[in-house]
């Protein structure tokens, strides 16, 4: 059986303000997310989700436990490795976007992709153009920058570029607090769908609307999870089957060029055997999940 997409084990986190004053954002909080969850904390502010959310993407170390990345204890590495594992296993997306204002949407998702080195130029461009059909951003607008897109496109790019590098998991903050409801509704569509697809996502929100349509929903107070929303409780999206088979096409094509990159990889030994072997068997139960 393969290793949780993240794993929390006994974290907490102390910050000490001042000389004497200690502040215990996390106590004992232990979390298993597995491959494929589509899964939102909730909590209101001073719940501790948000330092959860900085461990989880390796933003900042617990005081105490360890926190294990696709079976990785990401509290062993030291600060280089984990800039280095941030980037190519976890995908963020946030509340403002983040997007580089200077570089258009489709530049704005080949840049993860370039920085791996992992990909060439042509290889990450049009991965770009398939990741933005697959989140529903209008081809038309790839060129555009960002103050030239509307919120909910912006926050498109942001889910496309989120998912450049195959990341272990996606880890939204609040993806729809700077969106009207429209823009909101696609926006959870989309993740909806990625979900379907097998990918991981975890949403950090205090909106428990948004939350519903998540497969899970752990309650956060006081610096601990506790509760877990009944399965009664969440809601379904219902989903359009046309959509659902054009954007099945898009997923199993980005499947395929993802193997023709990872041979080409390997034959040019700038990818071990044991690599090589892990991410064909990835994609191979991605590509199962999908024909289901």
């Amino acid at each position: 059986m393969s290793s949780p997409a993240l794993e929390c084990i006994d974290v907490s986190k102390t910050y000490v303000i001042g000389k004497d004053i200690e502040v215990k954002a996390l106590k004992n909080v232990s979390l298993k997310i597995q491959r494929g969850d589509f899964v939102s904390i909730v909590g209101p502010s001073g719940s501790g989700k948000s330092t959860l959310l900085h461990m989880a993407g390796t933003l900042d170390r617990p005081t105490y436990g360890r926190v294990m990345v696709d079976g990785v204890d990401v509290t062993k590495l030291s600060e280089n490795e984990l800039s280095a594992f941030r980037k190519n296993k976890i995908g963020f997306i946030f509340q403002f976007f983040n997007l580089l204002r200077n570089l258009s949407a489709i530049e704005n998702v080949m840049l993860p992709m370039l920085l791996s080195k992992r990909y060439t130029v042509k290889e990450a461009r049009l991965k770009a153009v398939y990741l933005s059909k697959l989140v529903g951003f209008p081809e038309d607008r790839l060129k555009n920058t960002p103050n030239k897109l509307s919120g909910g496109q912006q926050q498109k790019v942001a889910i496309a570029r989120a998912l450049a590098n195959n990341p272990a998991y996606i880890l939204a903050d609040e993806p729809t607090g700077n969106l009207d409801v429209s823009s909101s509704a696609e926006i959870i569509a989309t993740f909806k769908l990625l979900s379907s697809f097998g990918n991981t996502i975890i949403i950090v929100t205090h909106n428990v609307e948004l939350a519903r349509v998540t497969n899970r929903i752990l309650f956060m107070k006081d610096g601990h999870i506790f509760e877990e929303a009944p399965r009664s409780f969440l809601e379904r999206i219902p989903m359009e089957e046309e959509s659902i088979k054009l954007k099945k096409k898009i997923q199993l094509d980005l499947l395929n060029m993802e193997r023709e990159n990872v041979e080409r990889l390997f034959k040019s030994r700038l990818m071990s055997g044991e690599t090589y072997d892990r991410a064909l068997k990835s994609i191979d139960e991605k590509e199962l999940v999908i024909k289901q």
